[in-house]
């Protein structure tokens, strides 16, 4: 089959690294940065500051398309040159519009990286961990018009360890792809004439992570749901512990096993580089390596941790 792959990041290498010694072949790739950049920019950001993507494309010989979006006549018409069988996403930003969907011959095909319709949305690395799930999985589908909405081509499941960062989940999603992407092509015809509806009556929906997921709250979360929620944000942000009006972001943290009779928020340990700080449920979290968000922060941090916070006050 000729294949043109859409996406960008983790996913899009899995893809590409997937197909690229299969019996199909890759006859063109579309990266993000045609999106995001105008052509001039994108041309000087090819050439003085490349991409993760760029880099990908360019080692593996691989076609660049080049237009202004997916939904584009531009990119349609590339599309009918290279007499593309099938599209495969692999992450994007854009909506695809029902003319971009029918222009292959066969199919167009998304990757999703949960078990659908459970935890549709941008990001189910983050919303599988910090909701406490213990399997998450990837999903081929079908596209329509209906965001993660399509029939169900397959689907792999894949465990959440109790020390899950969203960084490992990736990984682990991304690696199913990569050595799955090829038998799914092979058995196409057959997995198409089988395809699942998906059953509304289980789906969710979780959207985008925003700055506010980062700013830990002790007085609200248990410690088991802050060390969820710091694993759950890397690799996309630092969380915050915010005091007075200073935050900081830190390196590590761990749940001491020692339980305290202070409120929530209360500071009850620090070193010249470590706060230990009570949640709501009594357990004590210890986090190292902190940093003021200023500048000169390595610094400000250790006059900051020495003369301004006081045992016993609370972090907000």
């Amino acid at each position: 089959m000729r294949i043109v792959i859409v996406g960008y990041g983790g996913m899009l290498e899995a893809l590409c690294l997937g197909l690229n010694e299969s019996k199909h072949d890759i006859v063109g790739v579309f990266r993000i940065d045609n999106v995001i950049y105008s052509p001039f920019k994108r041309l000087i950001k090819d050439k003085l500051f490349p991409s993760n993507d760029y880099r990908l494309v360019k080692t593996l010989y691989l076609y660049d398309i080049l237009a202004k979006s997916v939904n584009c006549e531009k990119f349609r018409k590339k599309l009918k040159k290279l007499n593309t069988d099938v599209i495969i996403i692999g992450s994007w930003s854009e909506k695809f519009s029902k003319e971009t969907i029918e222009t292959p011959n066969i199919a167009t095909i998304n990757v999703h990286p949960s078990l659908l319709p459970k935890y549709r949305g941008p990001n189910p690395y983050f919303s599988t961990i910090i909701n406490s799930e213990k399997q998450s999985g990837v999903t081929f589908h079908l596209v329509n018009e209906d965001l993660d909405k399509g029939k169900i081509l397959e689907q792999f499941e894949i465990s959440i360890s109790p020390q899950e960062t969203g960084k490992s989940l990736k990984y682990k999603c991304t690696n199913t792809v990569c050595n799955n992407i090829s038998n799914l092509l092979d058995n196409l015809n057959e997995k198409i004439n089988n395809a699942q509806i998906q059953d509304e009556n289980q789906a969710s929906y979780y959207k985008q992570i925003t700055l506010k997921e980062s700013i830990l709250d002790f007085t609200k979360e248990d410690s088991q749901s802050i060390d969820r929620r710091i694993r759950a944000l890397n690799p996309w942000m630092q969380c915050n512990i915010c005091y007075k009006d200073e935050f900081f972001t830190f390196e590590a943290h761990k749940i001491t096993g020692e339980k305290s009779d202070f409120e929530a928020g209360t500071i009850v340990k620090k070193t010249n580089n470590s706060l230990s700080i009570v949640c709501s449920d009594g357990n004590i979290i210890e986090f190292f390596d902190l940093k003021i968000r200023r500048i000169f922060s390595k610094l400000l941090t250790k006059i900051y941790l020495k003369h301004f916070i006081q045992i016993n006050t609370k972090a907000r």
